[in-house]
């Protein structure tokens, strides 16, 4: 199906900045959706960035202004650009592919990344 690799985690004072990426490799024709997910410790699973096929895009509320999230269809990669952090945006972040579409023309399955830690020190 499809592979995802995380990297660009790590620690940051607040207002410092990161920049997550995610490659996608596997028997992969076409990438619908890729996304980012975080959580945060004693917490649920949240959505912070969507990006499709077409590069439009939705964030979570409280991440609009401070993230930016793009993809590069040649390389298979998403990216998260993350400014102005805040010790709130300290979680585990998850990459997630989503209506990707193989060589021989079937769709694979949703695919999460591994998972990198951010942490985000006051």
């Amino acid at each position: 199906q499809v592979q995802l690799v995380e990297s660009g985690g790590g620690l940051v004072q607040a207002g410092g900045s990161l920049r997550l990426s995610c490659a996608a490799s596997g028997n992969i024709f076409s990438i619908g959706t890729m996304g980012w997910y975080r959580q945060p410790p004693g917490k649920q699973r949240e959505l912070v960035a969507v990006i499709l096929s077409g590069g439009s895009t939705n964030y979570l509320n409280s991440v609009k202004g401070r993230f930016t999230i793009s993809r590069d269809n040649a390389k298979n990669t998403v990216y998260l650009q993350m400014n102005s952090l805040k010790p709130e945006d300290t979680a585990v972040y998850y990459c997630k592919v989503q209506g990707a579409r193989s060589w021989d023309g079937g769709y694979l399955r949703d695919s999460w990344g591994q998972g990198t830690q951010v942490t985000v020190s006051s």
